[in-house]
């Protein structure tokens, strides 16, 4: 061991192009925006003496025309029409540097994640590539034990561990332990530390890669959104690869949630799902409130008071400002607004419901054929009961098989599944535009149904899971994958209707 790492480049930032869609803008170019991009092309033609050809002012004119005829054709709701232009790419590139041999690497890695499943997802990806900066070996991730969840699940009761570190095998040597020999002849206990949130590349090389050396074995704590969103290419496809390709679940996990999958098939050859956060914790950390008087505030402000750290909110102000996860019911009428039927079968993934039956029962009546995971496994899910995280995988299954998937929240199983449904094809993942949707549900008895469905529909465009969704100013890589989705070579594909 001592290998020190090569130098790690400095991130740089890709702006789109032939290998990836790029960020959409929320309105389409004005006339008055084509009109000043043909005059500066004419100026600089002036000064530098290129003259500007009708090739080059047919490629603007075009390139803004595709954009207005995308912006305003129908929505199919099923799938997108552009989803076969992508494709998820995340292969090595030929000068990225394969994997370090175990006892020629600086040392051993060790992560405790934090969180959830999908939480702690995020951070086994971006340990992966820590290790990766580090030359270190990586040890399997140790899973949270502690947190609001207390799921007693290691990382081989849900993760197909062997798969895991065979798939990354050329990318991070990884071994289920530190050996024992190894251990014995170690000082100390290996050092524990906890990054900060977000860390570029040169914080692990400059604070956490000499304290390995030094101890041989080093433990990150908390190990969740510790690494920047802003890497290079090579890195994000590395992460990629191990998010979308090693993280692969347990066979017991993977054949029940297929199971689910094929009978929601045999009833019906496409499904919605719809990942529900209604928790009561889940309402008490947002701040919000959902018209349940005297009764609801006392609740959720005792449930509140666990997080010591969390400011005074209006409530009314987080409504308007569209932080406030949609209530069944507003999901149930934004999917009938956008147009699907009544008879639309729909697969719910939740937790505990704040209100129960009473809450969910709008959404059954928008919806009758409406399943759940402890309707359609029946017995076959007693097993996985004790192990919350264990369930959350089964949803994770049958929502990304979906023809559709829909979230109230955006929290990281609906950041993951839009990301990965990215990677796979941009299958059909609805974010709901909650700011917009929530001054339409407020004044929905001042309108007809048609008129409601269309101010729906329009407030959605941009939020429907194509490849040139808005983006959000701050967006996340696990969310927005781009680095990893690429651009077919034209084969006659028309944009046009």
């Amino acid at each position: 061991m001592g290998r020190k790492p090569d130098a790690v480049a400095k991130p740089h930032y890709s702006a789109g192009g032939a290998s990836s869609p790029r960020a959409a803008r929320k309105a389409p170019p004005s006339p008055v925006f084509l009109g000043t991009a043909l005059f500066v092309l004419g100026f600089v033609s002036l000064f530098t003496g290129h003259v500007v050809t009708d090739a080059d002012w047919s490629r603007i004119r075009s390139r803004w025309r595709s954009r207005q005829v995308r912006i305003y054709e129908p929505i199919d709701i099923w799938k997108s029409r552009y989803s076969s232009i992508y494709y998820g790419c995340s292969g090595r590139s030929t000068n990225f540097r394969s994997a370090v041999p175990e006892n020629s690497s600086t040392g051993y890695l060790l992560i405790a994640t934090s969180g959830g499943l999908n939480q702690q997802r995020i951070g086994i990806t971006d340990a992966v590539v820590v290790a990766w900066i580090l030359n270190a070996t990586l040890v399997v991730p140790e899973l949270d034990h502690h947190s609001f969840w207390k799921d007693e699940s290691d990382f081989s009761d849900i993760f197909d561990v062997d798969w895991f570190i065979s798939y990354l095998s050329k990318d991070v040597t990884i071994v289920k332990r530190i050996p024992y020999e190894v251990m014995l002849s170690m000082d100390k206990l290996p050092w524990t530390m906890r990054a900060p949130r977000k860390s570029m590349p040169e914080f692990y090389i400059d604070e956490v890669l000499p304290i390995l050396l030094r101890r041989r074995a080093l433990q990150l704590t908390k190990f969740d959104y510790r690494l920047t969103s802003e890497l290079d290419e090579d890195l994000q496809k590395l992460r990629c690869r191990a998010n979308f390709h090693a993280l692969r679940f347990t066979n017991s996990i993977h054949t029940l949630g297929q199971k689910l999958v094929h009978k929601l098939r045999l009833m019906s050859p496409r499904y919605v799902a719809v990942h529900l956060r209604f928790e009561p914790d889940m309402l008490a950390f947002s701040g919000c409130y959902y018209g349940g008087g005297e009764k609801e505030r006392k609740e959720l402000g005792e449930i509140r008071k666990r997080w010591d750290t969390l400011p005074e909110l209006s409530a009314e102000d987080e409504r308007s400002r569209g932080k406030c996860p949609l209530t069944p019911h507003e999901v149930g009428l934004m999917l009938r607004a956008l147009g699907f039927g009544n008879d639309t079968n729909l697969y719910v993934a939740s937790g505990e419901i704040y209100g129960g039956e009473e809450t969910l029962q709008p959404l059954r009546d928008l919806f009758p054929n409406f399943y759940t995971k402890e309707d359609l496994a029946g017995n076959d899910l007693k097993p996985f009961l004790p192990f919350s995280s264990r369930l959350a995988a089964i949803d994770f299954i049958v929502c990304d098989e979906s023809d559709v998937f829909v979230t109230n929240n955006n929290g990281n199983m609906a950041k993951v599944l839009a990301g990965r449904r990215r990677y796979m094809g941009h299958k059909r993942t609805i974010r709901p535009n909650a700011k917009k949707l929530n001054v339409l549900f407020q004044r929905r008895n001042q309108m007809g149904w048609d008129m409601f469905s269309l101010k729906v529909q329009k407030v959605q465009r941009g939020l429907m899971g194509e490849p040139d969704d808005i983006r959000p100013k701050q967006d996340d890589f696990h969310e927005f994958p781009s680095a990893c989705i690429c651009l077919r070579k034209p084969r006659n594909i028309s944009v046009t209707t």
